[in-house]
């Protein structure tokens, strides 16, 4: 009896064995999906996915890749010409496109690809370095696509939602989004001033989309997408833009007379590093440039015999002035042909007096 209940076990054993081993090409068998599986019906899409799709259907035909093509420099396969590609977008029926300074900089021939991926040739209409914008036109376009819609930047949030359109690494057409992560930034640019009131946002940048547009859930121009914060070169969730209120001011500017003015009284300032040393709030004038405002109304410079401090600006418009860059906003605030009142710090003592605020680039090669 035994023995045929030990025999019975085996036999459950080795069946349980088999049936393990042989498993999966039962599986196969059963349940292999060797034919294409039915689609399931996805259902709706989320509100904001479909709002994000509206988006960048309206708003990508209006972007274009700039490519422009630079000196050309020794290889090790002879000359070769540089290339440089950034993001545009069409600010007017018109045909032009507006785009980074730094893209354009430098490039002898520049060539746009639409969205609709016809490529045409085109021209620098004007550049401002101050403000890392350029204004370039399109020739020979079958059908222009329709000029961005224009936002306000004066009344975003931190925290609201961003989207940038551009062409990172050559990729075209491509959209991030993010939130503006902060706002008044400032940002050197390569004319040596600073942009204020610069935008930052987690939104995606990379090299290539500079030039490209930062838009508001509504599809609007917010910003233009211009540097990135980032050792390896790459996004690292710090991206900056210039402000729409200011690109709408210098861009039609750019579009008239292919430059913008550059506002300034006639002083050369000492870097700010030496104001710190010195312990001074303000901006020291190491030296007015002749038949400047500035000369003519008497404000002192540093003296070079004895090294004497001269006059340091303190205010502007009743407005401290604790930097260069708060001289310069409330100069372009008020503007070239107009008078600004300037409060100066001349031995402890402070005195306030009037200048004209002229064109400081007219004259300049």
């Amino acid at each position: 009896m035994a023995n045929r209940i030990f025999a019975v076990m085996a036999a459950v054993i080795v069946g349980i064995s088999v049936l393990f081993v042989a498993r999966p090409y039962i599986d196969y068998r059963l349940y292999a999906a060797t034919n294409p599986r039915a689609v399931e019906p996805r259902g709706d899409l989320a509100d904001y996915e479909r709002a994000t799709i509206a988006l960048f259907e309206r708003v990508s035909p209006s972007v274009v890749q700039v490519v422009g093509r630079g000196a050309e420099v020794a290889t090790t396969r002879g000359e070769e010409a540089q290339v440089q590609t950034g993001t545009g977008f069409v600010w007017d029926a018109a045909g032009h496109v507006v785009t980074n300074d730094h893209v354009v900089e430098g490039a002898t021939a520049l060539a746009v690809r639409l969205a609709s991926g016809e490529a045409v040739k085109a021209e620098i209409v004007g550049v401002a370095p101050n403000y890392d914008l350029a204004v370039i036109r399109l020739g020979g376009v079958r059908q222009m696509p329709p000029p961005i819609a224009v936002g306000s930047s004066a009344e975003l949030k931190v925290g609201q939602s961003a989207f940038a359109i551009g062409n990172p690494f050559g990729l075209d057409q491509s959209l991030t989004t993010g939130i503006i992560s902060a706002l008044k930034r400032r940002l050197p640019t390569s004319g040596g001033r600073e942009i204020s009131n610069v935008i930052q946002t987690d939104a995606a940048i990379n090299p290539g989309n500079s030039g490209g547009p930062l838009l508001d859930s509504a599809g609007r121009l917010i910003g233009v997408n211009t540097a990135i914060y980032s050792p390896s070169g790459s996004n690292a969730g710090i991206g900056f833009a210039i402000p729409v209120d200011v690109v709408n001011r210098i861009v039609p500017e750019l579009i008239r007379n292919g430059r913008v003015p550059t506002p300034g009284i006639g002083i050369v300032a000492a870097n700010e590093a030496v104001a710190t040393r010195l312990g001074v709030e303000g901006v020291v004038i190491v030296r007015t440039a002749p038949g400047s405002s500035a000369e003519k109304a008497g404000l002192r410079g540093v003296n070079t015999s004895t090294g004497t401090l001269g006059d340091v600006i303190v205010a502007a418009n009743d407005k401290p002035v604790r930097r260069l860059a708060d001289l310069t906003d409330e100069l372009e605030q008020v503007g070239v042909g107009k008078t600004i009142a300037v409060t100066i710090n001349r031995g402890g003592s402070r005195t306030s007096v009037t200048l004209e605020i002229t064109d400081i680039s007219a004259n300049r090669p």
